[in-house]
């Protein structure tokens, strides 16, 4: 797989998404809240996706105090997302908004780190429900909002594991390659068709949660911060990417 990468030096201009509204799921935490934050500082409307309410509440508070667009809050657990679910999500938002300009699909689960002959389905199940069940069924419901739009983006969250496959990292590796695999499925569907351009971004090591039950003996902050690599999240959803589709990024 061919890897792209964020232009050398990118600085994002001032007011880079107003006007836009956007959706980034596992907005609670992590990189999900890092992204939440700077696309409101670049002036979109951020609809905050997550399954804990009150972290969702402080993401909110913390942007309407730094005078930010006043964001959405959408409380749901995407392990146990339906397409009813889904589909009335899409509605009630096209109630309200005459489009969504983009997507951040961060929301994941690690599940069990440990050889694929001693894995549990149970786990198994619940990592592909979330990582890629929900994410497709969120872009599926959503896509005629993306689709008013003058020009909308989707970005997946990948990872090293799910484009080169790794010892011990079962079921969430296997669903990193099928985000991969689905990236470049719909951005192949859209590209002549849509303005919806569609591209993965792995953000690799970074100091968050998910990081540190991965590798709990590693120094956590000898790894960069999730506002360390933002420049790249706000590459893809910005403009200044228009016309770039169906590309694999690294972060850094």
């Amino acid at each position: 797989m061919e890897v792209s990468h964020i232009p050398a030096g990118y600085k994002p201009r001032a007011r880079l998404l107003s006007g836009k509204t956007i959706l980034v799921t596992g907005a609670g935490d992590g990189i999900g809240r890092t992204a939440a934050l700077n696309y409101a500082h670049y002036g979109a409307s951020v609809l905050l996706l997550g399954r804990t309410g009150s972290k969702l509440e402080a993401v909110y508070d913390e942007i309407e105090n730094a005078g930010g667009p006043k964001p959405g809050i959408v409380e749901m657990d995407l392990s146990i997302a339906t397409e009813d679910i889904c589909s009335s999500l899409a509605a009630n938002l096209g109630e309200e908004f005459s489009c969504l300009d983009g997507i951040l699909h961060n929301a994941a689960l690690l599940g069990d780190r440990r050889p694929i002959e001693s894995a549990g389905y149970t786990s198994w199940q619940d990592v592909m429900q979330v990582n890629v069940n929900a994410q497709f069924l969120l872009t599926q419901h959503f896509l005629p909002l993306l689709q008013q739009a003058p020009t909308a983006s989707i970005i997946f969250t990948s990872s090293s594991v799910g484009r080169i496959g790794k010892a011990y990292w079962g079921a969430y590796a296997v669903s990193k390659f099928a985000t991969e695999g689905f990236m470049q499925v719909l951005a192949s569907e859209l590209k002549n068709t849509s303005k919806v351009r569609v591209n993965s971004l792995n953000p690799r090591a970074t100091n968050t949660g998910m990081r540190r039950a991965a590798f709990p003996g590693e120094n956590p902050t000898a790894n960069p911060t999730p506002q360390d690599i933002m420049s790249a999240y706000l590459f893809l959803m910005g403009d200044d990417s228009a016309g770039i589709t169906g590309r694999a990024f690294n972060a850094r």
